[in-house]
């Protein structure tokens, strides 16, 4: 059995840039490639990559030659597997919960959402990433992780940085300095946060855990509530920018979500197409096969969920933004025991909160020339890095 052929030609900074082309030719011609510049084996269909995620006792989250252990400090729940895994994430499982979203966070979000989009100026042209998508999100995840008093600067600089740092394959010393910084603000707000919610209980993931019958680690504890910063507050911000982007450049799409008040098809479909979560990283642990090519144990495979929800045999023209398409299953939260945890309230966030509001109170925003010739960057995560548009 043939093992898996080695690209020298693939660079970092290409898949930095823009790896989307880079993707379509895989899928076509090199499903199972390794690329030596990110020392992984590259699965780009979605066949592939959900075989992987569903198969942990094969395909290990503990790929200890990942950044991220240096990057947060620690050995997180996203590098972990089996019951270790379930129970660190179940810790903070209460403060998602149907009754607390419907309960308590809708209503903290809906008034965060009115009162940024209240402050929007009418006939300007605004950079919506700014004013809007940035604190949208950190504002809400701060009140979700028991963290109100961290700014919105803060959750924003925090995330990113942690963002950077896990995906530093190319381990540039730089970030991973930016990354102890952060580290170190963090810890000193979490400290501050720990004695608050345990004088005063709330339905936060902080207090969840700290409050619980069986408290995991404080060590945990810290490391829960990085992995969270990290990765939840990129999914409802740039989702955001991704459905704006996609449905001021189709209006006979965006005016039938408007009349069926269609959000919820209008979310699944940017996530789609603009997976938040790019790709994701597993330690083979025992000699195994995919498509005939041999994978041995001990290689690290990487998952790339970006190019899986843009496979051909199930979607068509998946480069296209298009809510109309057949819905079916994609990967743009990840599956199996590490789907992503804050998926369902991204969804209601923008679907049934944000996304009506915005407009309701600018019903004819659209794009401006800048926006409609930006080119986005992403890799680790998919960043829309800026929507301008001129609300009239």
């Amino acid at each position: 059995m043939p093992i898996a052929p080695v690209d020298t030609t693939i660079s970092f900074s290409d898949l930095v840039q823009d790896p989307y082309p880079i993707y379509r030719k895989l899928r076509a011609n090199a499903p199972v490639l390794k690329v030596d510049a990110i020392g992984r084996i590259m699965l780009t269909k979605a066949a592939d990559t959900k075989h992987v995620k569903d198969n942990p006792d094969v395909f290990s989250s503990n790929d200890a030659n990942t950044s991220m252990r240096r990057a947060f400090q620690a050995h997180t729940l996203m590098r972990k597997d089996g019951a270790e895994h379930m129970r660190e994430r179940m810790a903070m499982a209460p403060a998602y919960s149907a009754k607390n979203i419907a309960g308590h966070w809708m209503p903290i979000y809906s008034k965060i959402a009115d009162d940024l989009v209240t402050a929007l100026p009418g006939g300007e042209t605004v950079d919506l990433f700014t004013a809007l998508a940035g604190p949208f999100a950190a504002r809400c995840l701060a009140q979700l992780l028991g963290l109100p008093v961290a700014t919105d600067g803060e959750m924003q600089r925090w995330s990113q940085v942690l963002i950077d740092g896990a995906g530093n394959f190319g381990w540039d010393p730089a970030l991973f300095v930016d990354c102890d910084r952060a580290n170190a603000e963090m810890n000193h707000s979490l400290d501050a946060a720990i004695a608050r919610v345990q004088a005063d209980p709330d339905p936060s993931a902080l207090s969840a855990m700290v409050n619980a019958d069986e408290p995991i680690d404080l060590s945990q504890i810290r490391s829960n509530i990085k992995i969270a910063i990290g990765g939840g507050l990129n999914e409802p911000r740039d989702a955001l920018l991704t459905i704006l982007y996609g449905l001021l450049n189709a209006p006979d799409q965006l005016q039938s979500i408007k009349q069926g008040a269609l959000w919820g098809d209008a979310f699944d479909e940017g996530v789609r197409w603009g997976a938040p979560i790019q790709v994701s990283s597993r330690l083979v642990t025992q000699d195994t096969e995919i498509r005939g090519i041999s994978i041995p144990k001990g290689e690290t495979v990487m998952t790339i969920h970006a190019s899986a929800n843009y496979d051909e045999e199930i979607w068509t023209d998946p480069h296209l933004y298009n809510v109309e398409r057949d819905k079916r299953p994609h990967q743009a939260f990840g599956n199996g025991p590490h789907f992503c945890q804050g998926k369902h309230i991204a969804r209601r966030m923008l679907a049934d909160i944000l996304l009506p509001k915005l407009f309701e109170r600018f019903p004819n925003i659209s794009l401006s020339g800048y926006t409609q010739t930006r080119v986005w960057r992403h890799w680790m995560t998919w960043r829309a890095r800026n929507c301008a548009v001129l609300p009239v």
